[in-house]
């Protein structure tokens, strides 16, 4: 998966709230239907029922209508994947999915090529019902054929690219490297090799640490308070983005 970081304008992100909120409130819906599910009552709606009732509940209601269908039942195209998966045993049972923790829609299909160049150091895709959206090209972006966007919980945004990638060579040798995964380094390799997952630096980790005593020191429900987890929440951010584009 390639990750790139998004720059939307504020009435983008409020159409793209929209979408997530849209998603979320239908993948919850389909959840609720597959929990009726006991010894008595073994048939819950399905994908092809439930996308039947989402045409309906559309033509009802005039904010469900105003959101991006591609959206709407790709959600529930994701839902009846994670019962499958659920029933093989490869992923656990699905759970709900709330607001501000959540934030995040799927889209699949010929929408997800609509990507465009514009210069060296920026592309933009286009999402339906939004229009083209900014994304710093910081590496190739793949020929892919579904993008995920996500906000996080320091309110950046996010576009990531499903691609397989391809195979790297083996040295043929048949050679056995163990890895063993630590705390102080992320990875230990039998040959001696040490790899470091990057973090904050030292100063970021002092910042963060000033940051932490002052938020202790913060009155529960104060506007200082809120101001002050928002920061370090955008500082946490930064790290984990790095450890994420170290892994890919």
């Amino acid at each position: 998966m390639s990750r790139f970081r998004m720059y939307p304008t504020p009435t983008q992100q409020a159409a793209l709230l929209k979408h997530c909120g849209h998603a979320r409130y239908v993948w919850n819906l389909a959840l609720e239907q597959w929990s009726m599910r006991t010894r008595d009552r073994r048939v819950t709606p399905g994908y092809i029922d439930q996308a039947r009732q989402l045409t309906e509940a559309r033509a009802a209601f005039d904010w469900l209508r105003a959101g991006s269908q591609t959206v709407q039942q790709q959600a529930l195209r994701d839902f009846d994947q994670a019962v499958k998966n659920y029933y093989t045993g490869t992923h656990r049972r699905p759970t709900g999915r709330s607001a501000g923790r959540h934030e995040g829609f799927r889209i699949v299909g010929r929408q997800a090529t609509r990507v465009r160049e514009l210069n060296r150091r920026w592309a933009a895709v286009n999402v339906p019902k939004v229009g083209w959206i900014r994304f710093r090209s910081s590496r190739a972006v793949p020929d892919a054929k579904s993008y995920r966007i996500t906000r996080d919980r320091a309110g950046c945004w996010h576009l990531a690219f499903t691609a397989i990638p391809a195979p790297f060579p083996g040295p043929g040798t048949g050679e056995v490297v163990g890895v063993d995964r630590g705390v102080t380094v992320s990875a230990a390799l039998s040959t001696g090799e040490l790899l470091s997952c990057p973090s904050l630096s030292q100063a970021e980790e002092f910042r963060l640490r000033q940051l932490q005593r002052r938020l202790a020191r913060c009155r529960r429900g104060s506007n200082r308070r809120q101001r002050v987890q928002a920061t370090i929440a955008k500082l946490r951010a930064r790290g984990r983005s790095r450890r994420k584009d170290w892994v890919e």
